[in-house]
């Protein structure tokens, strides 16, 4: 029953929790893409242990300029709820994911700078594995 005043419109596609969740996770890792970014062209040190080091590499740079259009394309297309999101977004967090295992395995003990960038990737994987997750974008 609607009350004197109050329109609700049933036009406008209802977002699930779960979606919204990963959204603000995807928004997380296009920050990092950010930082990341703005680590490659030497506006923001890299830390390896204590020590900040400061470097510039065009290609490093070009490379986090594409993950920052990937991951915005991710966080709008899961906002809109579009159904190729949910594919999208298991391919790129995959591909994150083992691109940092691999920079985390073969490098020295002390440098933990893609650390954050492991564990959100990893948690944006599994969360978009959940049940409940595939069944918001109708993958079964």
């Amino acid at each position: 029953m609607q009350r004197a005043g109050v329109m609700r419109d049933t036009s406008i596609q209802s977002r699930p929790v779960g979606v919204t969740i990963l959204a603000g996770a995807a928004a997380l890792a296009l920050a990092l893409a950010v930082v990341h970014f703005l680590q490659a062209l030497g506006l923001l040190p890299y830390f390896i242990g204590s020590l900040a080091v400061r470097s510039f590499d065009i290609w490093y740079a070009l490379t986090w300029l594409l993950m920052i259009w990937v991951w915005s394309w991710v966080v709008r297309a899961l906002w809109v709820v579009d159904p190729q999101a949910w594919l999208f977004l298991i391919i790129v967090s995959g591909f994150n994911l083992m691109i940092d295992f691999t920079t985390l395995l073969f490098s020295a003990p002390a440098t933990n700078d893609v650390a954050a960038s492991f564990v959100l990737n990893g948690l944006i994987f599994a969360y978009a594995l959940l049940p409940g997750t595939k069944r918001a974008f109708d993958v079964a």
